[in-house]
């Protein structure tokens, strides 16, 4: 079975996994943390730069 590691990372901000995931195809579209944050907090359902940059890491 494979890891969703959307999953694992939701799991530990306690965020869902759509959150994450739409996170990350932003970060994998070369967009940064605070643009993220700033203008795209309706497609991350409001993560902050924390959580973030802590799905970024890793």
């Amino acid at each position: 079975m494979p890891i969703d590691f959307a999953q694992v990372i939701a799991s530990e901000l306690a965020v869902r996994p759509q959150q994450v995931a739409r996170a990350i195809e932003l970060f994998d579209s070369d967009n940064t943390v605070p643009f993220v944050a700033r203008y795209r907090k309706e497609v991350t359902g409001g993560l902050d730069e924390t959580q973030l940059r802590t799905i970024l890491e890793r």
